[in-house]
């Protein structure tokens, strides 16, 4: 009798899925997208404004295609099990049509949990693929490449050739020069605070302090613009008589944040983890399609992680509430389970959050399994899910209201302090989220004030001047970056990671202290796009853009048209830019450094070849001194988590990579290390030839896995 085949992106999945459906089950994987549209054309046809895409089977992926021809003609049933978005149901879509699948015999089954229940249960209800869904991802797959095909050479012409732009990519740039652009043009304004410390009479205890909010009698909101008013008020208060206004006190709530959505989890782990997105993504990729839990075999960990929707099932919800009630205590369980609405414009509410597949598979029972990252991941994920189901944290807060007379003048001053005492830690238990870019001040949570009633004086024990400067806006680092997207309506959660990604391998932003900046090859590019397609790099025209295809998702438009009035327009817009925009002159691309020359003792300059960023004099071409810049490859050393650089040397001078740490480790390998996870191991994998790759630690050899769709390939 032949078996039913099952089709999923990667050996792992293929793996739990097996081990789940028994031996009646052949389970292969397709390594992500089997086809695309050809790489070194346009492949899309314009002329006729059809759109229609020229889909060929990706090189590296025939012989996958093949064997999965072969097997799905050996099958009764083909059950197509890829991810649960837009982009694995065109990949079942595409696979379809590359192995040459019989319709009859294919089904598709979506869960969104690896685990043994919700794979069986996605099984006996299997559907016929979503065209609307398949529509929606070719729509934007199409899109980009018009994107990235017809702009990308205006930048070759007008900047400098091997660059790209990209529908999203090129948006999200532009937040970071556009912040870099207020912080440049940002002028400090000074201004001053009066603290006092106030003590009641008699007294010993720790001193009030109390902030001058107001001058009674004046009109609008406080300021000391220098050091001659503070000193005056400062001087008026001197001698002043001061007395307990206002005593407000009353219980404060704190809620618990909603479980991880995708935009939430890349944030919460580059502030907790220090993991950059696109790392956050594959491990929490290894986490859903299946950690081998030794007796227990192989099972997913969490939930799918590509969502934006904070929904969680009833049975997570009764499980984690009988777990919170068994582990803390019935006064740590709110009410009724909680749950949380998510404002995310086309949130997908079918989709759950990111969360644990099982509540007692606590942290500390599966770490023996797990790598350092997936551990430290999992744990987050975890404490996120269980403190959501967790009761409120309660303070009771104070504010007591000062005023202060004047002994040398009329005036009367208006003194406040604030703080609140834990009194009982609920979800504050277990797990707190971090806030970006904090106040150094903000500690009022942690702070209790003395026990003062109304009408009670006090006695002043100094009064202090502090002077301040206004700050620029910061800048963003991954956090606050995927963040912004998410609030402005750019990309999607499948988006996120891989644009953050692009624009930093295309040398248009740098990391310093963590926190982006854009190079001037970055600068340039946004100026250029900026000036001659202003709706295409528009954060409001992208948002728009993002609506029509989840649009074209619920089955509520047709994707050629959306694509029609978008052409017309960009288009023509590319025709004026190729014969109007200016060049940028290359001396403009250069970055300046410290270095000096050894030949000339002109200062070297960095600039960036098809090679990558290299140093070079700036006496170019009477000097034509240059040499290799240590680039880093965006991979962790394997060995002690430091950046992996490539390097040169050797008799021949070959290319090597090695450890950011020599001499303290020499982890070192000859091909370049890859990005992505070994998908056996989870180990290093290096390149070994055209979109191939092999292991470092484990037999593995085959296609480099994908983990993320890429925005536009040119």
């Amino acid at each position: 009798m032949a078996k039913d085949l099952v089709i999923v992106e990667s050996p792992a999945k293929a793996r739990t899925i097996e081990r789940f459906l028994g031996k009646d089950v052949v389970a292969k994987a397709s390594m992500g997208h089997v086809r695309d549209i050809p790489k070194r054309e346009m492949g899309v046809n314009v002329e006729d404004q059809s759109f229609a895409p020229k889909y060929t089977v990706l090189p590296e992926k025939r012989k996958v295609v093949s064997e999965l021809a072969k097997a799905s003609k050996a099958a009764s049933t083909v059950y197509l099990a890829t991810d649960p978005d837009r982009e694995g149901e065109a990949i079942s879509w595409h696979l379809m049509k590359a192995a040459r699948i019989e319709e009859s015999k294919a089904k598709r089954v979506v869960f969104h949990e690896i685990t043994q229940r919700a794979v069986r249960e996605a099984f006996e209800n299997p559907r016929d693929l979503d065209r609307d869904l398949i529509d929606a991802q070719q729509a934007r797959r199409v899109l980009d490449r018009i994107v990235g095909y017809e702009l990308s050479p205006v930048l070759w012409r007008k900047v400098k050739r091997g660059l790209s732009a990209g529908r999203v990519q090129s948006v999200a740039l532009r937040l970071v020069v556009d912040r870099e652009e207020e912080i440049q043009a940002f002028k400090p304004r000074e201004y001053w605070t009066i603290e006092a410390a106030l003590a009641k009479h008699g007294a010993n205890e720790k001193p009030l302090k109390a902030a001058l909010r107001a001058i009674k009698g004046r009109k609008g909101k406080l300021d000391i613009p220098d050091e001659a008013e503070a000193t005056r008020i400062v001087a008026d208060l001197d001698g002043a008589a001061y007395l307990v206004e206002k005593v407000t006190r009353k219980e404060r709530r704190s809620r618990p944040a909603p479980p991880f959505i995708t935009s939430t989890l890349q944030q919460e782990a580059a502030r907790k983890l220090r993991f950059t997105a696109r790392r956050t993504m594959q491990v929490a990729q290894q986490l859903y399609e299946g950690i081998n839990l030794g007796e227990q075999g192989s099972t997913g960990l969490i939930t799918y992680m590509r969502t934006d929707s904070t929904n969680v099932s009833s049975l997570a919800l009764s499980e984690t509430g009988r777990y919170v009630r068994e582990k803390f205590g019935e006064s740590y369980a709110p009410p009724s389970p909680r749950r949380y609405r998510r404002k995310v414009k086309g949130a997908q509410e079918a989709h759950e959050a990111i969360r644990p597949t099982n509540v007692y598979a606590e942290p500390a029972r599966v770490k023996q399994h797990l790598t350092s990252e997936q551990a430290r991941l999992y744990e987050l994920i975890w404490k996120r899910m269980v403190a959501s189901q967790m009761a409120d944290a309660l303070f009771d807060s104070t504010t007591v209201d000062v005023e202060a007379a004047s002994s040398r003048s009329d005036s009367k001053y208006a003194f406040r302090a604030e703080g609140s005492v834990l009194k009982f830690a609920g979800f504050r238990r277990l797990y707190m989220e971090d806030v970006d870019d904090r106040p150094a001040d903000d500690d009022k949570d942690e702070q209790a004030l003395p026990d003062v009633e109304e009408n009670e004086p006090l006695r002043c024990l100094g009064v202090t001047p502090d002077q301040h400067f206004t700050q620029p806006p910061p800048r963003y680092t991954e956090a606050t970056l995927v963040k912004a997207l998410e609030e402005r309506g750019i990309g999607r959660p499948s988006t996120y990671a891989p644009t953050l990604a692009t624009v930093m391998d295309r040398d248009y932003v740098r990391k310093e202290k963590n926190r982006f900046v854009p190079t001037k090859l970055g600068i340039a590019v946004t100026g250029l796009l900026t000036a001659h397609f202003p709706d295409v790099i528009d954060v409001g025209f992208t948002a728009r853009v993002e609506e029509e295809l989840d649009d074209i998702a619920a089955g509520e438009r047709a994707w050629v048209p959306v694509l029609r009035e978008f052409y017309g327009p960009f288009n023509e817009a590319v025709t004026q830019a190729i014969e109007n925009a200016e060049r940028v002159p290359r001396s403009a691309l250069d970055e300046e450094t410290d270095v000096v020359c050894e030949k000339c003792e002109r200062p070297m300059v960095i600039k960036s070849g098809r090679y990558g960023r290299f140093l070079s004099c700036s006496g170019f071409p009477e000097c034509r001194n240059s040499r290799p810049l240590a680039a880093q490859v965006g991979v962790p050393c394997p060995e002690c988590g430091g950046d992996l650089v490539e390097r040169r040397g050797g008799r021949r001078n070959r290319t090597f990579y090695g450890c950011s740490n020599y001499p303290k480790c020499d982890f070192t390998v000859s091909r370049k290390p890859l990005p992505v996870p070994c998908p056996e191991c989870s180990k290093l994998l290096i390149s070994s030839g055209r979109n191939n790759a092999r292991c470092t630690s484990c037999d593995y050899r085959g296609p480099v896995p994908e983990t993320e769709p890429a925005e536009a390939a040119v």
